[in-house]
């Protein structure tokens, strides 16, 4: 009887269990099916613009009005934004490709540049011409490698769950189709890293490594960056962990990860070789119930800037996300706001900690301005203004625009209907550089 009872109840055992590695293995299948259908849609999206591009192109080049070339240049900057984004959902983050990525941005920002100005005032050059037309022979060169690519993995039922395999394992698959055609469309491109487009991405990048080099300080070394970040931990902590930048960073950096007993939280922060500078810092532990408002958190964000060496700044934007404070931070000069000057913080409101730093932004462009006089007043500047926004306030603010300079602006602070925007009108000559819609608070909904 009971020798029955048992081998029944491990009969149900090994058929539930069965069951269940069954119902996994589904599961499983579901989502790899579901992240190689997401790829595949990507890579094909890809081919399909670039081939868009290539034609976009070249119907520019054959153009002789104006007035046709700034909407076909507008096209342009369209389609590759859409290849930029396709080239984002592959999984191509361990494979070198950013020649590549640095060749679209170059076409996106050159053909938004062109595109934006007067061409019957100011129109294409000898020198933009030829711009475009190595634009057109290497997007040419893209083209067919891709169309390759494309053949042989339809051909050969190639999957990108694969080649995400052999990228994360880092052994390389001796026949890996997808991957070998990716390399040759990042080496063909290589040789055009260098063509004429203004400011582009990589000028931008450069840019970037220049503004940290400017930063103030000594190089620190390791055992200084752990003195350093042990300021940013109110109780003692153990564990402290230090890493080293890799090769091929634009700039100097550490990593640092602590790990705070009392509370039982981890810390992680990044900060700058050269001075020490904090550029962010994110506190890992579970958030309890609310116990102080969102007033007292910005007020401890202030404490916390002030207290690291971050003066003259100005809080712009706050929200509450569940139990956690969002602020926002500019520097001011003169009472204008420099909205390039960022940080960004997170303050836990069970007890008023910052959970979440990040002063990239600010490390990148702060610097001494010399802030230039409006050439229009505040009054013809509202002029421009939709006559339905009711604005609350104003003030000048220095933005970066769309082509990334850094422009003044009068800021205007108002509402249609029950909308927030805030938009900015350029000080020089009155053109709307800028309407954001800030967000409405979250809806809370009722429990059933």
């Amino acid at each position: 009887m009971i020798r029955g009872v048992l081998i029944g109840a491990l009969s149900v055992a090994v058929i539930g269990s069965g069951y269940w590695g069954y119902k996994e293995h589904q599961e499983k299948n579901a989502v790899l099916l579901q992240a190689e259908n997401s790829y595949q849609r990507a890579f094909h999206d890809l081919t399909y613009r670039v081939d868009q591009l290539h034609d976009r192109i070249g119907a520019t080049l054959a153009m002789n009005s104006k007035k046709s070339l700034s909407p076909a240049l507008v096209d342009v900057w369209r389609i590759t934004s859409e290849a930029q984004s396709d080239v984002g959902q592959l999984p191509l983050a361990l494979m070198p490709f950013n020649k590549t990525e640095e060749f679209l941005a170059g076409i996106s920002e050159f053909s938004y540049r062109t595109a934006v100005r007067d061409l019957e005032k100011e129109p294409l050059s000898n020198a933009e011409y030829k711009t475009l037309e190595s634009m057109y022979a290497k997007s040419a060169d893209i083209q067919n490698e891709l169309r390759n690519v494309q053949h042989l993995a339809i051909e050969n039922n190639l999957r990108w769950m694969d080649v995400e395999l052999a990228l994360a394992s880092g052994q390389k698959q001796g026949d890996n189709t997808i991957i070998d055609g990716f390399e040759t469309v990042e080496e063909n491109v290589g040789g055009y890293s260098e063509a004429d487009f203004g400011t582009s991405s990589t000028a931008m990048k450069t840019n970037m490594k220049k503004g940290f080099e400017k930063l103030e300080g000594k190089d620190i070394s390791e055992e200084e960056v752990k003195e350093i970040a042990k300021k940013y931990v109110e109780n003692d902590v153990t564990d402290i962990k230090v890493t080293e930048n890799g090769e091929g960073s634009l700039f100097g950096f550490y990593s640092v990860s602590l790990h705070d007993k009392k509370n039982n939280a981890d810390f992680n922060m990044d900060f700058t070789k050269k001075g020490g500078h904090p550029i962010y810092l994110v506190q890992n532990r579970d958030i309890k119930e609310q116990k102080i408002s969102l007033n007292d958190a910005s007020n401890n964000a202030r404490d916390f800037l002030k207290k690291h060496g971050f003066n003259d700044l100005d809080l712009y934007e706050s929200a509450q996300f569940d139990n956690v404070g969002v602020f926002s931070f500019v520097s001011i000069v003169d009472n204008v706001r420099i909205y390039p000057d960022a940080l960004r913080m997170k303050v836990a409101l069970d007890d008023g900690q910052v959970i979440g730093f990040s002063a990239r932004d600010y490390l990148l462009a702060h610097k001494h301005r010399e802030i230039p006089k409006p050439k229009i007043s505040k009054e013809e500047a509202a002029k421009m203004l939709n006559p339905s926004l009711e604005v609350q306030d104003d003030r000048l603010a220095i933005i970066t625009n769309d082509l990334g300079e850094e422009v003044l602006c009068y800021e205007f602070l108002g509402t249609i209907n029950k909308d927030t925007y805030r938009i900015f009108i350029e000080a020089e000559n009155g053109t709307e550089e800028k309407i954001e819609k800030l967000k409405n608070p979250e809806p809370i909904f009722q429990e059933v």
